[in-house]
């Protein structure tokens, strides 16, 4: 994994699209939040109430069972900012206090079908997935699951091409998301260290045990970034690259490679650099997992089980024509939506009807 003296610097210049951009430039603009018109929940609504009568197999059904007429054109529009503008929107204005948590799931399954293809986010089957602390474990012990704890996270991409959030209820006290553009940073380190840049574009070793502790592999394997055809991709968090190299036969970081992740972790924290976010309930964030990393704040939670922060979790395959290089992020070992992966049987734990993946799963 030592660098390649023939990957010359032309090959990757800064990035000057919309996905370049400063948090402290950005926040004064607004134009990351779209506002869903009293039409658009009305319609989402009816949808999703209809969705919870005819409880289908969130396996197998489809956008076009749940057809969008006056979200139709919302939803282009928030494709176009994920894919090709600046990697995220917010959606805000849905009702989630009128609404049980199973309707919730409801109308935020069908906006995600009409986003993407959802995939399973563990390998228990789980289509949706949920953001709630069910345990005081901090990310510096191994066994802990990023979403079920109150600790902050570092910034890092999840394992798809779209990641979603969708608030029910925020915290007591903080738990702010925090978004930075993976151009931004690329831009930053070529313009700091352009000997270290290329680096980014080698294969990396990534720790997939600690990310599910059922993954049938310990790592798996991804370059930092992808550039095809001109097309910038990001997918980073340096912590599982780090835990990687606890791992029998995982070859060890070269130094050079060690002071790129270091200049990398230095610059996203840069003040400035990121977009701070408190999510209000009923927000949606649909976030490019190729343009934008996400981080979030330490949380405080009310006492009361079902009053803690409470977030549902997406994760979307979107053929948006993105060209990456082949095996890009977690891309090659995250599980289809219809079915598990190899042929294997369904996990006796499995649901697979909105009513039970509504409910947060006691995991620790």
């Amino acid at each position: 994994m030592s660098s390649n003296p023939a990957l010359s610097l032309e090959a990757i210049p800064p990035v000057t699209t919309a996905a370049a951009w400063r948090g402290d430039e950005l926040e004064k603009t607004g134009e990351w939040i779209y506002m869903l018109s009293a039409e658009q929940v009305a319609e989402l609504e009816e949808l999703g109430t209809r969705f919870l009568e005819e409880n289908p197999d969130l396996r197998t059904v489809q956008a076009e069972d749940y057809p969008l007429v006056a979200c139709a054109d919302a939803v282009k529009v928030w494709g176009g900012d994920v894919d090709y503008g600046r990697g995220f929107v917010l959606v805000r204005g849905l009702r989630t206090h009128l609404y049980s948590d199973a309707l919730s799931s409801a109308i935020y399954y069908i906006l995600g079908l009409h986003m993407g293809d959802p995939i399973r986010q563990n390998e228990m089957g789980d289509l949706i997935d949920h953001v709630y602390a069910t345990s005081d474990k901090t990310m510096d012990d191994p066994t802990a699951l990023s979403a079920k704890v109150r600790d902050k996270l570092v910034y890092h991409s999840d394992s798809s091409d779209i990641v979603a959030l969708m608030c029910l209820r925020p915290s007591k006290e903080g738990g702010a998301s925090c978004l930075v553009s993976g151009a931004q940073i690329y831009n930053e380190i070529l313009k700091r260290r352009p000997d270290l840049a290329p680096l980014l574009l080698e294969p990396f070793h990534w720790d997939w045990r600690r990310q599910d502790h059922n993954a049938p592999a310990d790592t798996y394997t991804s370059p930092i970034v992808s550039l095809v055809d001109g097309v910038f991709s990001m997918y980073a968090g340096s912590l599982y690259i780090l835990t990687a190299q606890e791992y029998e036969g995982v070859p060890k970081l070269t130094p050079e490679q060690i002071e790129v992740l270091e200049l990398f972790d230095k610059i996203t924290y840069e003040e400035g650099m990121a977009i701070e976010m408190d999510f209000r309930p009923g927000d949606i964030q649909w976030l490019s997992n190729y343009a934008a990393l996400h981080a979030r704040t330490t949380f405080w939670d009310w006492p009361e089980p079902q009053r803690r922060r409470h977030l549902l979790r997406l994760w979307l395959s979107r053929d948006a024509g993105r060209p990456v290089v082949s095996g890009f992020g977690k891309n090659g070992v995250v599980q289809v939506r219809s079915a598990p992966r190899d042929g294997a049987a369904e996990h006796p734990d499995a649901h697979f009807d909105v009513y039970s993946v509504s409910v947060p799963r006691l995991l620790s």
